[in-house]
């Protein structure tokens, strides 16, 4: 596959998998830097502004780190993405907890798992929602641009002994809302996505084509 970056260098500022996968099947070669914030700390009533909040913390972070004024120097742009992901799920049961304590419109926010109980509420069927941001920074020119993507996905009731399993294989613990609906145990479950599955996985490919053209 041919190298988009040849023009400009990219810093991915995540340690997720599936970002990393995303972005390379978007023919960008890039390295890695991991944020390491307290997302805890950051409190925002809608998922909306939640996501960009926790994005524009890890650029933050990131950048503490970086220097800068090097970047600056340089004749090739370097781009710096971030990102970050939840998931909503409208049921009327709320739970609140130190990990999912926002209640917005009709559902509550779900970040990850915070034991195996609440990976198995999270996963037990119904219709759930995903709202993930990316933000990008040029850190030769300074310009910075973020947005959301909301993808809404239905399912039929996922049996018990199907969600023990993935608990079992415990990935479920570390994604927003112990959603996977890539795997294989999981697909067979899911009625209709309304939007792209990468957007799911964390990082929405057309959506980072835009922030990335308009920041070089």
């Amino acid at each position: 596959m041919e190298d988009k970056t040849s023009q400009f260098k990219i810093i991915l500022g995540s340690s997720s998998l599936p970002r990393r996968k995303i972005l390379a099947e978007m023919g960008y070669e890039f390295t890695l830097m991991s944020a390491d914030i307290d997302e805890k700390g950051i409190r925002k009533e809608k998922p909306e502004e939640l996501v960009m909040a926790l994005a524009e913390a890890k650029a933050d972070a990131i950048l503490q780190r970086l220097p800068v004024g090097d970047y600056v120097k340089e004749a090739e742009p370097t781009l710096l993405i971030t990102s970050d992901q939840v998931n909503i799920y409208s049921w009327t049961c709320i739970r609140v907890s130190e990990i999912s304590a926002v209640v917005v419109y009709e559902g509550v926010i779900r970040e990850k798992p915070a034991n195996e109980e609440e990976a198995h509420q999270f996963i037990k069927g119904g219709h759930a929602a995903t709202v993930g941001s990316v933000l990008v920074t040029n850190l030769k020119t300074r310009f910075r641009k973020g947005e959301w993507d909301r993808v809404e996905i239905h399912f039929h009731e996922i049996p018990d002994e199907v969600i023990e399993k993935l608990i079992e294989e415990g990935n479920v613990l570390h994604v927003a809302g112990g959603l996977l609906i890539e795997h294989p145990l999981i697909k067979p479950y899911i009625k209709q996505v309304v939007g792209t599955i990468d957007s799911v996985m964390g990082l929405p490919k057309a959506l980072t084509e835009k922030l990335i053209k308009e920041a070089v």
